[in-house]
């Protein structure tokens, strides 16, 4: 047994048993794929893929528990050559933090540039992507860190902790009439809304706000980041509902927050790593 047909198991898996692209992604040919699978299973005397003729369908009960020793043994590997590597080079290195637009363009200039002053050395790489997105990124090993309010919680393989608590703020032109009107979900329905697209940024509990109270939004537009959100509302197509930190009331003249309580609760962004 040895690493290369290890890694060749957990590849077949990520490449949905296709030898062939199993074969391109590490970089050597099918027929030596083969062979390292069949020398393992009869090295364990076990068949550790569903086979139908040449092609694999699927994992044997062996091989599914397989593949989670698998990952393991792979992940610790990873872990020691990271430690030396820790230990060699301090300072030095890349550190790639994946993270959607509202938290790489409100939350985290501040820590960047920190980090930076404290770090020079160390190349920062920010990867800006869907929650989803940013859950396959981290899984895969291709980023070290993961920040966001959705998904992170909810992947067992990922171990998160609360960042930061926020809300959601409304947000309409100066002369809205909103502005002099009390602010409820049943007030903010009359209009039409612009908002986040469903999967950011709290989306899902704005949703859930106005269903629970039974009324049906009209969102007529929605938008993956609170500058496109302010631009549209600025425009008049709507009134705007974006997170609370988005709003710059200093530089901001052609938007202005309704004042109310906040209608659709607190939000939490988390810190997300990959287990183990």
């Amino acid at each position: 047994m040895n690493f290369q047909q290890l890694r060749i198991i957990r590849e077949t898996v990520r490449q949905n048993f296709n030898l062939t692209e199993v074969a391109n992604a590490l970089f050597t040919s099918q027929s030596g794929v083969s062979k390292h699978i069949k020398d393992l299973e009869d090295e364990l005397g076990v068949e550790l893929f569903i086979r139908k003729g040449k092609r694999f369908l699927g994992l044997t009960d062996p091989g599914k528990e397989l593949l989670v020793i698998v990952e393991r043994m792979l992940l610790d590997a990873g872990n020691i050559k990271r430690l030396a590597e820790q230990f060699s080079q301090r300072d030095e290195g890349q550190l790639t933090i994946a993270t959607t637009h509202t938290q790489a363009r409100y939350a985290l200039p501040k820590v960047v540039t920190a980090f930076k002053q404290a770090f020079p050395r160390v190349h920062l790489v920010l990867h800006q992507a869907s929650p989803d997105e940013l859950v396959r990124l981290l899984l895969a090993g291709d980023a070290d860190i993961g920040i966001a309010t959705e998904a992170v919680a909810e992947v067992p393989e990922l171990v998160s902790f609360p960042y930061y608590s926020w809300h959601h703020a409304v947000i309409a032109p100066p002369a809205h009439p909103l502005h002099s009107q009390p602010l409820s979900l049943e007030t903010l329905a009359e209009y039409p809304i612009v908002t986040y697209h469903q999967g950011f940024t709290g989306r899902a509990q704005i949703d859930r706000a106005f269903a629970d109270a039974s009324l049906a939004p009209d969102i007529v537009m929605a938008a993956l980041d609170a500058d496109v959100i302010k631009t549209y509302v600025e425009l008049e197509l709507g009134v705007g509902i974006i997170a609370s930190m988005a709003v710059d009331a200093q530089r901001e003249s052609q938007v202005r927050v309704v004042e109310g309580a906040p209608l659709f609760g607190h939000q939490t962004t988390r810190v997300a790593i990959r287990r183990g």
